[in-house]
């Protein structure tokens, strides 16, 4: 019964959930990065406050949290990205990204939506069908908000799978912070 040891297979799925969790942790890390360049002080920092809380709820070492912080001040090169999309039969595509280097994260991202025959757009040219919100968020929250669809747009059920396992596979990108979709 050579492969069948419950030992390996613990190894297997705890190796698959650490994975999943440094992604997390990493996502969370970034964020808290770019809000501190602003201001460290969570006090005065309704962002950082927020991206603090937010890592602290998933279970990131306090440690790790304060090395981010510390990182946003020796590091300027962290930088915000908004990359804009045409997905399946048309469909809009945000995506909001943290990145340390802009040139390979663009790349990746185009290569990403080239596997999935989706195309890269232009700066401006899938913003217009969406809105940032300034709702849900009191006087704590972070001062961007989320990008509402302004104008819905509807497709085939085929092309709702391959937007989804384009979605699946940009979110495996460290760098990705959010992804939204006007569907």
């Amino acid at each position: 019964m050579s492969g069948h040891s419950h030992w390996a297979g613990i190894k297997h799925k705890k190796g698959s959930a650490d994975q999943k969790r440094g992604l997390v942790f990493s996502k969370l890390l970034n964020a808290i990065s770019i809000a501190a360049k602003t201001e460290t002080n969570p006090q005065f920092n309704p962002r950082l406050r927020t991206a603090v809380e937010k890592a602290q709820q998933n279970n990131v070492p306090k440690d790790n949290i304060e090395r981010a912080i510390k990182r946003a001040t020796e590091q300027k090169d962290l930088e915000e990205l908004l990359i804009e999309a045409y997905g399946p039969e048309g469909s809009a595509i945000l995506i909001e990204a943290i990145t340390d280097s802009r040139n390979r994260t663009i790349s990746e991202v185009k290569k990403i939506l080239g596997d999935h025959n989706a195309k890269f757009g232009e700066q401006g040219s899938v913003k217009w069908a969406f809105d940032q919100s300034a709702d849900k968020r009191g006087p704590d929250a972070d001062e961007r908000g989320n990008w509402i669809v302004k104008f819905k747009q509807e497709i085939s059920e085929e092309a709702k799978q391959k937007l989804q396992e384009l979605i699946e596979e940009l979110e495996e990108r460290d760098d990705v912070q959010k992804i939204y979709t006007n569907i």
